[in-house]
């Protein structure tokens, strides 16, 4: 298919001037309007701008340009069929071989914090996804290009043949379909607001290829990393240095990510290993937090997610020293921090500062599962402390009623079955993704004192009720002195009347965090 016509009208000039310079090197007529046809022409390239070659005007503000019957008509009429190309002579339609089109960009419009109606609205493309339709209904005759990446090898086509081949035009036909679908489901998505159906009958969800992943879990696995179309994700946010993060990695992040955000507006620092946290510690100061949270677990903060709650300052960076770090995510950096973190080549320095907001109740989460997946609102609530249920006789202190706080939000972002220790808002031990509770609670034990931590006077949380009075005994002969858990088992007397006997503090929450 030989090219001599051009319709070109495009919102991300990017590689603009290449394509339009191989397209006129070639002998094809650009036809162009807007900034698209002022781009082309202050680069002395040949166009006709679409009012003078439809001999109509542009109304509205732009609005309406291209929507046209000789825009249209060159473009759908059907070559070699002798009734369509009878009816286009006579109404003095010539054909127009590619269209090279992208669209206003609503999806990054909306993703604005603020974006008004209005703007959305004007946001919203017309023409440009009726000429990528058009163009790509005809595809037999037409090339329909939808994404500046495919310039290089359309133009190499037309360079070695004056065309493109039945193969490229169908490719590109069903590129153009996937974008306008995924255009047209941002819209609805976007105005169905807080007002649509969580979970509906029918859901449709749109991704794109958002980052190059080497491999998967594991070297063995081939893998891909794709975005939800209109959602922020760790794919965008900035990256400073570092080698290219992996699978494993942007698993991690995530969820040191959600842990972080619990501590929104106070010094926090998380470090999470293997998709779990091995390290928590809140401070007067982000590097005082950073201390505390290595001393957690220093053995396991070998080589993992180090995430902070505020703008990272030299001081903490400086604290961080040699240590060997996977990924650091941050709400910013001050660039001396940065200059210190940059030392460490290997490091991925992150900034989450577009990613950085308080926990949303309300938002959902999704799993997949064979042929299918699980659909969800996020655990975004930890128990009030005021509607919490004191079960003993003891009511607990008041730093044992804020470490319980901090250890169950910790708890939360665990693999079940979790049980967490903590004293001065300070993790001492995890006990993490075990079949049984007791054994979760041997393991956080052994943690904290393989680590040196004397356990008098800590408190513990479980994320599910205990089903036996064991865990709580193991707890109480450590030291343990208070335990936050939902309640809810059938044995929770016998819990009760062994907490008593120890004169330990026991609450009950009414809310499970299972994570699995």
């Amino acid at each position: 298919m030989k090219i001599r016509r051009a319709l070109i009208s495009v919102f991300d000039k990017t590689g603009l001037l290449d394509l339009a310079r191989a397209l006129n090197r070639h002998g094809v007529q650009i036809l162009s309007s807007g900034g698209t046809a002022t781009t082309i022409r202050k680069a002395d390239i040949p166009v006709v701008d679409v009012s003078k070659y439809t001999n109509s005007p542009e109304l509205f503000d732009g609005r309406v340009k291209t929507l046209h019957p000789k825009i249209h008509g060159g473009i759908l009429f059907r070559r070699g069929n002798e009734k369509d190309e009878a009816e286009a002579k006579k109404a003095g339609i010539e054909p127009i071989d590619l269209v090279v089109v992208n669209l206003y960009p609503f999806e990054k419009t909306v993703a604005k914090a603020g974006v008004t109606e209005e703007e959305a609205i004007e946001n919203i493309d017309i023409g440009g996804v009726a000429l990528i339709r058009a163009a790509a209904k005809n595809s037999a005759h037409v090339g329909v290009v939808v994404d500046p990446e495919d310039y290089a090898g359309v133009m190499r086509e037309i360079d070695e043949t004056g065309g493109l081949s039945d193969s490229k035009r169908h490719n590109l036909m069903i590129k153009a379909f996937e974008r306008t679908s995924h255009y047209d489901w941002a819209i609805s998505r976007h105005f169905g607001g807080e007002g649509a159906e969580k979970f509906p009958h029918r859901m449709k969800m749109v991704f794109e290829r958002a980052y190059p992943l080497r491999y998967g879990e594991n070297p063995h696995q081939q893998a891909a990393a794709y975005r939800l179309v209109g959602e922020r994700s760790l794919f965008d946010a900035r990256i400073f240095s570092g080698k290219q993060m992996s699978y494993n990695n942007f698993l991690d992040s995530d969820s040191a990510l959600h842990l972080c955000r619990e501590f929104w507006g106070r010094p926090a620092c998380i470090i999470l290993k293997h998709n779990n946290p091995c390290g928590v510690a809140t401070g007067p100061s982000l590097k005082e937090a950073y201390s505390r949270a290595l001393a957690s677990d220093p053995l396991s903060a070998f080589g993992g997610i180090i995430a902070f709650s505020t703008r990272l300052d030299a001081a903490t960076a400086k604290a961080m020293g040699s240590q060997f770090i996977e990924v650091v995510l941050a709400p910013g950096y001050e660039p001396e921090a940065l200059e210190i973190l940059k030392v460490k080549p290997s490091r991925r320095i992150l900034d989450i500062t577009d990613l950085w907001h308080p926990v949303h109740p309300g938002d959902v989460t999704f799993r997949h599962i064979t042929g299918g997946m699980l659909y969800q609102h996020e655990d975004g609530v930890v128990y009030d402390l005021k509607a919490a249920q004191v079960a003993t006789k003891r009511t607990p202190t008041d730093a044992e009623w804020r470490d319980m706080h901090f250890a169950m939000v910790v708890a939360k972002h665990t693999k079940s079955n979790a049980v967490t220790i903590a004293r001065g808002e300070q993790i001492l031990g995890v006990g993490a993704g075990q079949m049984s509770r007791i054994d979760s609670t041997r393991i956080a034990i052994s943690k904290a004192r393989s680590n040196g931590f004397d356990l008098k006077g800590a408190v513990a949380a479980s994320d599910a009720f205990l089903p036996f009075p064991d865990t709580l005994d193991e707890l109480g002969d450590a030291g343990i002195t208070a335990l936050v858990q939902p309640g809810g088992s059938v044995n929770d007397e016998k819990v009760l009347d062994s907490a008593n006997r120890r004169n330990m503090a026991m609450v009950f929450t009414g809310i499970r965090h299972f994570k699995h």
